[in-house]
């Protein structure tokens, strides 16, 4: 019976940089060679990083792409690999796989099915290719295709594998990565191979890029479509699995590309164990430590600085920081003023003993009635109102912007989704900075991710009394957010309904909400797509995010109907 060894190298790519990317890539191939496999598979674009955006529109890069193929291929003497990258044909640029086999470009493989929703816009950028690529390997006969093309039901790419009748799908991916992604990937896969009657074979990308982070997750299925081998969550890795099939050889098919390849080892793959599947939570907490981690080393950056206010979103914020960058990178701030209670500064203190920062306290008063005698004169004498308290917000903004300068750390915001979508934040204040980790996170989850953060620590590192605290932004005297907003968890599940689902008032008003809450709700995301436009980048970590999820015009009239 023909078996087959196969790795798939889960690799985390540097955008753009071809030289650290190839490096890796040949240290999975040296591995993959010592364990044996006749087949390794790179993911979607790996040799470039995805996505590449406009790169794609630069000679250079393209360039660039096509010489670290042609550079990779004497490592892949005695085996076979598929990788990833950006191949250019006259005029035309193809989300490619180059199939590379004992020291050779033997062939290339041009993704059919380009996303053009969500995160992705493909359609921009590449041509779609039209055939789909046959191999055969050891006996195996394979169909080579990239992410969307599996993501079509019924689409022409399955149809085309229905027809070849292959052995095997193989499957080059970059999947970004939002909270239950996986099992919608493991579903589609087990479909595909259960009505193909093939196996499966998965590789996705890890790790960071802007706003998106890849989880990995690799996985390979026998014919069946039972589960037979997965990579870890958000870490590089190989997976090694090895398929067999019943029968001895067959006719020669002109369908199929032939493929040099060493025999199958003689001792089959001893059985390994599979890591276990992280939960909800903590599959979110590691996609917000790996992206912050990415994004903080890939552009350069050593050291991260945090206001802390002694709230919960910083405190998080804080937490998560200290385990992607470690606890000698994270500066804390405090910056109170005459409205800070003693319970609030007593708890930012706390949190950075906790955490084990440095803390930096520099308070904002003296800076604020500086700012309120200049300002009296145009605003006149009234009782202070908005642009008091957003005043104090600046105030701290600039001033952690000034250690950024000074110091070349990178200000990591700790404005939430909740507050982000309703416009409860101040442009140039709390939004001032580098990085938004938690731009994504619903307030409510914030808090579930604080109680995992010190259920993981085994001691509060996030105090209890901030957990408890209602929740206050302290820039007039005995303020909380259910002033100005509704509760967190109506608020909540208001906005998942109108942000992430698309349901319009009549649809969230039948949930059970007042019409006149609803209303004012949907009246605020509608008229703050400005400040969010503004806001820096932050990790998607839910299936519709902000930024290149949601784009909306800024000048816009349109408003749905507002009657229940």
């Amino acid at each position: 019976m023909p078996r087959l060894r196969l790795a798939l190298a889960q690799t985390n790519p540097v955008m753009g940089d071809f030289a650290s990317n190839l490096a890796e890539m040949r240290r999975r191939l040296s591995a993959a060679r010592q364990a044996r496999a006749q087949l390794v598979l790179f993911p979607e674009l790996a040799v470039c990083g995805y996505p590449p955006e406009d790169l794609l529109q630069s000679a250079g890069f393209l360039q660039a792409n096509q010489q670290a193929v042609a550079d990779l291929r004497p490592d892949t003497r005695g085996l076979c690999a598929c990788v990833g990258y950006a191949r250019r044909a006259g005029s035309q640029v193809f989300n490619a796989a180059a199939v590379l086999n004992d020291g050779r470009l033997a062939g290339h493989y041009d993704k059919i099915e380009l996303p053009n929703y969500g995160v992705f816009d493909e359609k921009r950028y590449f041509h779609p290719g039209s055939r789909l690529l046959l191999l055969e390997l050891s006996g195996w006969r394979l169909a080579l295709t990239i992410c969307e093309d599996l993501w079509v039901p019924q689409g022409p790419v399955e149809q085309a594998i229905l027809k070849a009748g292959v052995d095997a799908v193989l499957n080059l991916s970059a999947s970004p990565f939002h909270a239950g992604k996986f099992e919608l990937r493991r579903r589609l896969l087990q479909r595909l191979a259960r009505r193909a009657r093939a196996a499966v074979a998965y590789v996705n990308l890890v790790g960071g890029q802007d706003e998106l982070v890849f989880d990995g997750r690799s996985m390979v299925f026998d014919s069946r479509g039972r589960l037979q081998a997965r990579a870890p969550h958000f870490a590089e890795a190989l997976l090694v699995s090895e398929w067999t099939r019943p029968g001895g050889p067959r006719r020669p098919d002109r369908r199929f590309l032939r493929l040099a390849g060493p025999a199958a080892p003689l001792t089959p793959l001893p059985r390994s164990t599979q890591p276990p599947n992280p939960g909800r939570l903590e599959e979110i907490h590691a996609a917000l430590v790996t992206g912050t981690r990415d994004y903080v080393r890939k552009n350069g950056f050593k050291q991260a600085v945090i206001g802390l206010s002694g709230g919960v979103d910083s405190a998080l914020t804080a937490a998560l920081a200290v385990e992607a960058l470690g606890r000698g990178n994270v500066i804390g701030v405090t910056m109170p003023s005459a409205y800070s209670s003693r319970a609030t500064r007593a708890d930012a203190a706390r949190v950075a003993k906790n955490l084990g920062l440095r803390l930096i306290t520099l308070p904002i008063m003296t800076i604020y009635r500086a700012f309120t005698a200049v300002l009296r004169p145009a605003l006149g004498s009234g009782q202070p109102g908005v642009a008091h308290e957003n005043l104090q917000a600046r105030i701290r903004g600039s001033l952690l912007m000034a250690l950024s300068n000074h110091f070349g750390w990178l200000v990591l915001t700790t404005g939430n989704k909740s507050e982000t979508a309703v416009g409860y934040c101040t442009l140039y204040g709390d939004m001032a900075g580098g990085f938004a980790m938690i731009k994504d996170v619903p307030k409510t989850l914030v808090y579930e991710l604080a109680g995992l953060v010190n259920l993981r620590a085994g001691r509060d590192l996030i105090p209890r009394s901030v957990l408890k605290r209602a929740p206050t932004a302290e820039l007039r005297p005995n303020q909380t957010d259910q002033d100005t907003l509704p509760p967190y968890p109506l608020l909540d599940r208001m906005l998942k309904a109108y942000i992430e689902e698309g349901r319009d008032l009549r649809q969230i008003v039948r949930r059970g909400f007042k019409p006149s809450l609803v209303r004012e709700t949907l009246r605020r995301v509608d008229d703050n797509e400005y400040k969010r436009r503004q806001a820096p980048p932050g990790i998607k970590i839910t299936p519709k995010a902000f930024g290149r999820d949601r784009r909306l015009p800024i000048t816009n009239r349109f408003r749905p109907p507002r009657s229940a």
